[in-house]
């Protein structure tokens, strides 16, 4: 057993702690490198993770980052919705640079698919909102998990018949055609005609993967659980409705990866030196200003999936904290600290008052958190270059210090810190 394995266990899970972007993509990469199986639990090709190889980079909206580490075998599970052209396409980005997902990539027969008429019906429910926008992705993820919730999804083991397929396609394309008439612009023939080559490719690829998961676990192999988007946009704990459809938590976690939930042996969350959120919603912390414009530039923060300009903010221990006691992670990873250096002063939001009332959690009600007073701690930055430091003790006595104070904070242990997007600027710190 690694060092790794040993510290997290046999079943661990990577989560998003914040508003998503985090940095999931590159610990799942790196901790990979030590586990046996990687499953890919939630959410569909609204989720972006990226890892930096050498000058490369490579941007994953389904494929598991575990895919990067030779051997590994890859899972998508059965709480993802698969839009199979994007899955397509990054095989074929992934073939062309010589990494071959032969062998190494599964996905649940229970999973559900995107199909083009979701990404239409996105469309059009998001523009229908006028000023009240969700900033969706646009890329349909909401009306399948609709469709899942309302039992006319499509599930992966469809594509093995496709007469039934395509009846299915059929009555779903003329039920949408009713509700939502000429704006219901959808050309079900040339989908159909598309799906006949893409199940040639994707049958394959289809199994059980709750039963394939369970057996790799008894024999003795290793499972790393990959979430998608993050906890605060988590459509039951997040703040909804500006939230995503699936759950982002631990639990979406379990359920979506067919895993019992006591074979579970540790979670660790990402969150961000800082705060960062895309799209609409509501951000106590946001820096509308300069700063804000400073930070977005240095940590490079623009949307994986939409290219989107990220807001940016202070960290913000009450979600931190408010996050922690949702997924009861056993660590932290805390990334982009690098991103922060050269400020003189950084600040910490610790508490929310609401009427002059001080709030014993993170709110349900969105009019509360709109018009919340935050509390700040204010600490001192640092100057010097992160950038090759690989341990704690190495780095600036002002950043240790800031670090140990978002542990005390959010009350959960930080075992890695990023310094850089490589793979090697990650430090351990455990």
């Amino acid at each position: 057993m690694s060092k790794i394995t040993e510290k997290f266990g046999s079943v661990t899970v990577v989560l998003g702690s914040q508003w998503g972007d985090e940095g999931k993509g590159k610990l799942v990469d790196i901790l990979s490198s030590e586990y046996d199986l990687i499953a890919r639990a939630t959410g569909g090709a609204n989720a972006g993770h990226t890892i930096y190889i050498g000058d490369k980079k490579f941007v994953f909206h389904l494929i598991p980052s575990g895919m990067m580490n030779e051997g590994k075998i890859c899972v998508i599970g059965n709480g993802v919705v698969v839009h199979i052209p994007t899955l397509l396409e990054e095989i074929d980005v992934l073939e062309k640079s010589g990494i071959s997902t032969a062998g190494r990539l599964f996905i649940s027969d229970r999973a559900h698919l995107v199909m083009d008429y979701h990404k239409i019906v996105d469309e059009i429910q998001e523009e229908s909102r006028g000023d009240k926008k969700v900033g969706t992705t646009k890329r349909g993820i909401g009306p399948a998990y609709m469709d899942k919730v309302k039992r006319c999804g499509i599930r992966m083991h469809v594509l093995g018949n496709q007469e039934i397929f395509e009846n299915k396609v059929k009555e779903n394309a003329k039920a949408l055609k009713e509700i939502y008439g000429s704006k219901f612009k959808y050309n079900i023939d040339e989908e159909l005609a598309s799906y006949r080559e893409y199940a040639k490719r994707i049958r394959p690829l289809l199994i059980d993967t709750s039963l394939y998961l369970n057996r790799a676990l008894k024999s003795g192999k290793t499972i790393l659980i990959e979430g998608a988007n993050g906890m605060m946009l988590d459509v039951d704990h997040g703040t909804y409705p500006y939230v995503t459809s699936s759950n982002a938590t631990v639990g979406g976690a379990i359920a979506g990866a067919g895993i019992g939930a006591l074979k579970l042996k540790s979670a660790i969350g990402i969150m961000k030196a800082y705060v960062t959120r895309v799209g609409a919603g509501p951000f106590p912390t946001e820096l509308k200003n300069e700063l804000g414009d400073q930070i977005r530039e240095k940590g490079g923060e623009y949307g994986a999936t939409t290219g989107r300009p990220r807001r940016c903010g202070w960290f913000d221990a009450v979600v931190g904290k408010y996050s922690c006691q949702i997924n009861g992670y056993s660590n932290i990873n805390l990334t982009k600290l690098d991103v922060l250096t050269g400020l003189p002063t950084l600040k910490i939001a610790t508490s929310y008052k609401f009427n002059g009332e001080l709030l014993k959690s993170f709110p349900a009600s969105l009019e509360v958190l709109e018009n919340v007073e935050i509390t700040y701690e204010e600490m001192p930055g640092w100057t010097e270059d992160l950038s090759n430091i690989k341990s704690f003790d190495a780095l600036p006595e002002n950043a240790k210090k800031y670090v140990a104070r978002i542990e005390e904070l959010i009350g959960c242990k930080i075992a890695f810190i990023g310094v850089g997007v490589d793979r090697e600027q990650m430090i351990q710190n455990f």
